[in-house]
């Protein structure tokens, strides 16, 4: 009786172990599908790019967070700053291997992903806020890092960054 009920504790005890290892792979694929690292394969203007998958798939980003100047709006033409916006997402992200952080919103209404950007372990928006080449933008309900967005913001105002000091 009694080696028996180790045999039976042991055995419950290592299918602990057994389900714990198989949940924790699977959250960590879980969390790799939701963070997907992709290659940027052309730049639309300074805070829209597209992507292509490791499966050849590609998908048209909205960067989250940010509102570079238009540079192909239908009506509001091209804007102040709006070209060197494009030029410097361009020229930062197009070929480069990021990685691609959702929100609460997945899509937009024109059912491009929304996505904050990382480039080598950095949120690309704060660079391009940073640098005066956009505009804070809360899209909501995709407000997850908009204190540190904002702030990236009110530094480049304060310094008369980029568009801060060449659209007014």
């Amino acid at each position: 009786m009694v080696g028996s009920r180790a045999v039976i504790v042991a055995t419950l005890a290592a299918a602990a172990v057994l389900g714990a290892s198989v949940l924790g792979w699977w959250l960590g694929e879980v969390a790799r599908t939701a963070d997907p690292e992709v290659r940027v394969v052309d730049v639309l203007d300074g805070d829209t790019i597209v992507v292509a998958f490791t499966n050849g798939a590609t998908d048209t980003v909205r960067l989250l967070g940010v509102d570079t100047p238009e540079t192909h709006h239908p009506t509001r033409g091209v804007e102040c700053f709006g070209p060197e916006a494009a030029e410097y997402t361009k020229r930062r992200l197009t070929g480069k291997v990021v990685r691609l952080e959702s929100d609460v919103e997945r899509r937009d209404v024109y059912d491009r992903r929304l996505a904050y950007v990382y480039l080598h372990g950095q949120r690309f928006e704060d660079e391009l806020l940073r640098e005066g080449y956009a505009r804070f933008l809360v899209i909501p309900p995709n407000d997850a890092h908009g204190r540190a967005l904002l702030a990236a913001e009110l530094d480049a105002r304060d310094a008369r960054r980029g568009l801060w000091g060449a659209c007014e």
